[in-house]
């Protein structure tokens, strides 16, 4: 029988998403329990919030001053430890996760499986390859500890009980930290929208908006609809928007209820970030633009006359 331990991701204040989407992939197969481990200096209200997802047996809460900026090469080897006696080890597949458990799974001598996207039970899974255009069947070995990260967006969250239904034990990991490593600052933009990964609905822009000053029409159509703010590759290499909106491939992959792409052209790659969303609207002049082989709702038109008719249609 399966034993699972989830290691959560958190910002000091709330539990990400993707920890309740890995406790719903976990519910999905045969386990013999499900426990959650928090690395923090002392958030307890995190802890809380774990302590409250249905279907967890266990919150570990490791407490240490080191814990505070959540760093892989700190985290790694307390993980590792702490993965004795568990069949499973799971992680969100965000920035967190994928930096945190190849790392987890080098450790322990073992191959990390990437994106699980459907459990057939479990040891066997199903996950993309091929920029999302295939899905391969992966059967792992029971012999060996399972280390993986979950696709968070083919997931739904796990609810929230209105009381603690999970025990929580303080732990120690009893491990050395390694010394090669310390943070120095942490530079991010601030935003009053969404997450861009939680979002029901996200606006991108893409190359063709042109420029970083005409891209401010997508944080209008955005602000109107109070969504999160996206961007293409195309669009962030070219300066237009930071590299943390970048959705694709490469960037977040994200299932919105309403995903509305403005300029983007739709390589494969930014078609592999969207391919789980509710309603893809797209709005390019191009009308052989590949993406709207993928839209539910196409509109050729010149997108610096429709998105500020759709932004003021909405603020009225």
């Amino acid at each position: 029988m399966a034993r699972v331990l989830i290691v959560a991701e958190h910002d000091g204040v709330t539990l990400n998403a993707g920890t309740a989407k890995c406790v719903s992939c976990a519910t999905s197969f045969k386990n013999d329990g499900i426990d959650v481990v928090i690395f923090a200096e002392s958030d307890e209200m995190v802890v809380q919030q774990a302590a409250r997802l249905a279907g967890v047996s266990r919150v570990l809460w490791v407490e240490s001053p080191s814990q505070e900026m959540g760093l892989a090469s700190m985290l790694a080897p307390q993980i590792a430890v702490l993965s004795e006696g568990y069949t499973h080890l799971l992680s969100g597949s965000t920035t967190f996760g994928k930096d945190v458990m190849p790392r987890v799974a080098a450790l322990l001598g073992v191959g990390q499986l990437s994106d699980i996207m459907k459990v057939e039970s479990a040891y066997r899974f199903k996950r993309p390859i091929y920029a999302g255009n295939a899905i391969i069947t992966v059967k792992a070995s029971e012999e060996y500890t399972l280390v993986a990260t979950v696709r968070t967006a083919s997931y739904s969250a796990a609810e929230f009980s209105k009381e603690a239904g999970a025990t929580i034990e303080c732990c120690k990991s009893g491990v050395s930290l390694p010394l090669h490593t310390r943070f120095v600052a942490l530079k991010s933009e601030r935003s009053d929208r969404p997450d861009l990964q939680a979002a029901r609905r996200v606006v991108s822009g893409g190359r063709g908006l042109g420029s970083i000053e005409n891209f401010q029409i997508v944080y209008e159509l955005a602000d109107s609809l109070g969504a999160a703010v996206g961007a293409s590759r195309a669009a962030v290499d070219s300066g237009y928007a930071t590299n943390d909106l970048q959705v694709g491939q490469t960037g977040k992959i994200i299932a919105p209820d309403l995903y509305i792409a403005v300029g983007i052209s739709g390589a494969i790659q930014h078609l592999t970030g969207i391919k789980d969303a509710g309603t893809v609207v797209a709005i390019n002049k191009d009308a052989d633009a590949p993406i709207f082989e993928a839209a539910d709702i196409g509109y050729v038109a010149d997108l610096f006359e429709a998105v500020p008719q759709l932004s003021a249609a909405l603020k009225s």
